[in-house]
């Protein structure tokens, strides 16, 4: 992914979920980046397969990770 994406993903991560912790970071894959909230992994985001500029965030929530219902 390009740095112009990863920045440009970061900026509207931060605007939506309205928190400057958020980073977006380079990985190995070339289509895809890791996002942390305050230095915690929460997810990955994907570029889009019709190569439109759009991406996919894809986020796993652990059960261990919920509170007890």
């Amino acid at each position: 992914m390009k740095d112009t994406d990863l920045k440009r993903l970061e900026t509207h991560m931060k605007r939506t979920f309205n928190h400057g912790g958020i980073q977006v970071r380079a990985r190995k894959q070339a289509d895809s980046a890791e996002v942390y909230v305050d230095d915690e992994f929460v997810g990955i985001v994907f570029e889009d397969e019709d190569g439109d500029g759009s991406f996919m965030f894809e986020m796993a929530i652990l059960g261990e990770d919920l509170p007890p219902a």
